[in-house]
């Protein structure tokens, strides 16, 4: 099996001479210690940890998978080891306040962390990871109290949180959510109902285990209206903070899953559990979506992560595995057969997970920009501005998401065909990628709940369109300022026809819509799809143009590596833009070829 290795060159390509992030640390409050000798030293430190501890559980933790005995899971072996490592080298808090014991860096310092570690063992991964959205609801939500007594621990590390949202008669649709919070005299509550699809809810990696956890109060509005937010910690905290009390909740079951078999997905039986209210009664779901496009972003990095993580294990296979000769010729006339690397439709594939992986990312390092401003403004309370990047993460979060991991999912799949046979056996880990990938198509929100947030909410009913417009027109002042070069001007004009149809496309779905609702749900996954392919587009041109500045001025990398992004730009645009053609056309067709046949006339059989 090949092993990892942390993307550094790449990752420091984007930060410093694509997005500027050196310019964009320094205007933010808490990127005063981001400076790019200390970015450099985590990211290189982050990377051997991720190479030398995590990626050696990938493959191991899969085969033994999490146990559960007496209501008690156990991670696999070198888990709990890893994961005191982790501890120990302050990871947990990387982004965190430094009142909480954080070490402060900008929000957008954790994604780059979470990259490496999700690429390397993304079941390991999710277990920090959950944690982070129990802190931001505290953080944000939490009382002083609860702030003092919750924070310090999980931003340590030593305790682990979760988000318990989804109930068995509910997943996306969260207005039918049943468990029930009972007011006590003390004015905790009592927490009764079950949880699925827990990720994390119970492990052997940290002393205590922090639930945050949607629930009904007695005589609440029905729907959505009527949920609030509660904190049903695993062990009730002491007087001093301490873990003191085993609370009544508990782990029922372990989910039999797919894939990412070493990460335990629980289902959680609350059983007149002690709680606590966090944030106002019955706006549960505002307090527990306040982080939802960073939480997504997230999510997307598991599209990144296995494109990225299959591609490295398939380039090396490519490189070494023989099989027939070129067409071309003989490229390796001593040896017995051609390496598969000199096979052009293997090529098709490796550069498609290499466009993929590499655009990917560049889309999410776009994004950490405007989420560390968004973290900003709601530390600072500064509501204007937290608003503002909110909106436009609002509108790039369902792309990067469900695009992303789609074409992860595709990128996945490319890997073990490149690997021929031997791909479809576990030993070489191949298929395994695929199975971790899977539900990140699932989760969060699946592709389709994602196009609707998309299309029907973003796009349609909050901005009329509006959401569309500004970003093009950002898309379009960019490309008119490299028709001049010969080198780029294919890509920009290219990139000022798609703007100009993406907003055709947008009157035209919501003119149809007024005659038929039924299109917005019909066109929504093409919409979400070719607005990914269009914005990849878009990101592959600005690292197109950072190389052509560097091979004309000097950069930090080699020619080699800067001429190598635009080969693989003209890849992109050549190959697989195209797709969004397709998408196009696909969107525009009249939702009756999806409708028009009663339930009943779906199926003959007999």
């Amino acid at each position: 099996m090949p092993v990892y290795k942390a993307p550094l060159r790449d990752m420091k390509f984007l930060l410093n001479e694509v997005f500027d992030y050196p310019e964009h640390y320094a205007s933010l409050a808490s990127g005063e210690n981001a400076t790019p000798d200390i970015v450099e030293a985590i990211l290189r430190e982050c990377g051997k940890f991720c190479e030398e501890v995590l990626s050696p559980l990938y493959l191991s933790g899969d085969e033994e998978g999490c146990k559960l005995e007496n209501g008690e899971v156990t991670t696999p072996t070198g888990y709990r080891e890893a994961y005191q490592q982790y501890v120990s080298g302050g990871w947990q808090g990387l982004s965190a306040p430094a009142d909480f014991g954080g070490q402060g860096l900008p929000a957008s310092m954790g994604l780059l962390k979470q990259e490496m570690m999700g690429t390397a063992n993304w079941s390991f991964s999710m277990y920090p990871g959950l944690s982070l959205g129990a802190m931001n609801t505290i953080f944000l939500h939490g009382s002083d109290d609860q702030q003092q007594t919750y924070l310090p621990p999980l931003t340590e590390g030593h305790w682990g949180g979760t988000m318990c949202l989804t109930e068995p008669q509910c997943g996306t649709d969260l207005g039918q959510v049943k468990t029930r919070a009972e007011p006590q005299p003390d004015g905790s509550y009592r927490l009764t109902g079950t949880k699925i699809f827990i990720s994390s809810g119970d492990h052997d990696l940290t002393e205590n285990i922090v639930h945050i956890v949607l629930a009904r109060l007695p005589d609440a509005p029905k729907g959505t209206r009527g949920i609030s937010l509660f904190i049903v910690p695993k062990f009730l905290p002491d007087s001093q903070g301490c873990v003191g009390e085993r609370n009544t909740v508990v782990c029922g079951n372990l989910e039999k899953k797919m894939g990412i078999k070493a990460s335990a997905t629980c289902v959680m039986n609350f059983d007149g559990a002690t709680g606590f209210l966090i944030g106002p009664e019955n706006e549960g779901l505002n307090c527990m979506f306040t982080f939802m496009n960073t939480a997504r972003i997230g999510t997307a990095i598991q599209g990144v992560g296995p494109a990225e993580l299959s591609y490295q294990w398939a380039l090396a296979y490519a490189k070494e595995r023989r099989s027939m000769r070129a067409l071309s010729g003989k490229k390796e006339p001593d040896q017995v057969a051609d390496s598969l690397i000199h096979h052009a439709d293997v090529r098709r594939m490796l550069l498609t997970q290499k466009a993929i992986a590499e655009g990917g990312r560049a889309m999410l390092y776009y994004a950490a920009r405007l989420a560390d401003h968004m973290v900003e403004g709601l530390t600072q309370g500064d509501d204007k501005k937290a608003g503002k990047y909110d909106d436009k993460l609002g509108f790039l979060t369902p792309i990067l998401k469900g695009f992303l991991t789609e074409l992860g999912y595709e990128a996945a799949n490319l890997g073990v065909q490149v690997f021929g046979g031997h791909g479809y056996i576990r030993e070489h880990g191949m298929e395994q990628i695929v199975r971790d990938t899977r539900i990140a198509t699932l989760y969060e929100g699946t592709t389709g709940i994602q196009a609707l947030d998309l299309l029907g909410r973003k796009v349609l009913l909050m901005t009329r369109g509006g959401a569309v417009r500004e970003f093009t027109l950002k898309i379009a002042n960019f490309a008119r300022k490299h028709l001049t070069d010969k080198r780029l001007r294919p890509f920009a004009l290219e990139l000022l026809k798609l703007t100009g149809q993406w907003n055709l496309l947008t009157v035209r779905i919501m003119l149809a819509a007024r005659k038929d609702r039924d299109v917005v749900s019909s066109a929504a996954y093409d919409f979400l799809m070719y607005s990914g392919y269009v914005t990849m587009a878009y990101i592959w041109v600005r690292q197109a143009a950072a190389a052509v500045d560097k091979l004309d001025h000097g950069g930090d990398e080699s020619e080699a590596f800067y001429q190598a992004k635009l080969a693989t730009t003209e890849f992109y645009f050549e190959r697989l833009l195209p797709r969004a053609q397709s998408h196009a056309s696909s969107m525009l067709s009249s939702s009756k070829n999806l409708m028009q046949l009663d339930a009943e006339d779906l199926a003959f059989t007999g």
